[in-house]
């Protein structure tokens, strides 16, 4: 019996997420399907590769030795494809997954280049908080995350993509002098990014440290932040990207206070050893977006 490509993925993913349903999902089929394709690895290799035991993986020493080898092979099949420039070769799925941010900003267009590149390659798409979708990259439930730092795990594929400013901004109709003391602020609620976001750490210090009471309002959802502050429900800080059309429109004034949360720090990461060659692709095409976009703003 003959080795083939699907074997070779299956073992692999398997390898990787230490389990057959995870590979399953990751690939589009079936658990059963999963385990036929390990099965005829095993017999065309004369090997076993893995154990099963009480819904745990874990590979042989022989399967740990053969994993290096297979993800070669892959690789190599990556590269073959890339030479003879035939991406729409190229059909499984991308888990991307990316902060409220981009979703606002650049999303679209990012989008649109990778469907003009890999025309074929499916988008599993994950929306989340930058510390949510750590842990997702961590136990390989994403392939690419499009987020900001700082981060508490390394990461072996990072590209930089740029910071994003923040501002204040209240409805003009909530009456906050333009040129605003801390005072000003602190008389209205100040509507924030969700609790356990480094964002809202930082508005909640510099409150504190200033020993200036304030009402926090943390929102998990920036749109909706945005909103009701359009609303004149309270003042935020914000990205001026995220504010830029309300701003032009005139629902929301700039206000001049002299500190701001430092800028967000963006970031494509991936895990190098374990992503096939698409997977670094869709970075790179992330930060073309993120600089076409910038260039714009």
């Amino acid at each position: 019996m003959r080795l083939n490509l699907k074997q070779l993925e299956a073992f692999v993913w398997v390898a990787d997420l230490q389990s057959f349903r995870g590979a399953a999902d990751r690939l589009g089929t079936t658990q059963p399907n999963i385990s036929a394709r390990i099965a005829g690895l095993e017999q065309a290799l004369g090997t076993v590769l893995m154990t099963r035991d009480a819904g745990s993986v874990v590979l042989t020493a022989k399967g740990r030795d053969l994993l290096t080898h297979a993800r070669r092979v892959l690789d190599a099949t990556d590269a073959l494809i890339a030479a003879a420039d035939q991406k729409a070769l190229i059909d499984g799925t991308l888990r991307l997954g990316v902060t409220e941010m981009i979703v606002h900003t650049w999303l679209r267009d990012y989008l649109r280049r990778l469907k003009e590149t890999y025309p074929n390659l499916s988008v599993e798409l994950t929306v989340d908080l930058s510390v949510n979708l750590e842990a997702m990259l961590a136990e390989s439930r994403i392939d690419l995350a499009i987020q900001n730092g700082p981060f508490t795990r390394l990461m072996t594929g990072e590209i930089d993509l740029g910071a994003y400013g923040l501002i204040w901004v209240a409805s003009p109709d909530l009456g906050v002098p333009q040129k605003a003391m801390l005072d000003d602020l602190a008389a209205h609620p100040i509507l924030t990014h969700a609790r356990d976001t480094h964002l809202f750490a930082q508005v909640a210090g510099h409150f504190s440290a200033a020993k200036v009471p304030a009402r926090l309002v943390p929102s998990s959802n920036l749109a909706a932040c945005l909103h009701m502050t359009i609303e004149g429900m309270g003042v935020a800080t914000l990205p001026k990207a995220m504010a830029a059309d309300a701003l032009a429109r005139g629902d929301l004034a700039q206000v001049g206070y002299d500190w701001t949360p430092p800028p967000l720090h963006f970031f494509a990461r991936y895990n190098v050893a374990h992503a096939p060659r698409v997977v670094n692709d869709a970075a790179f095409v992330a930060a073309r977006a993120a600089q076409a976009f910038d260039q714009e703003f």
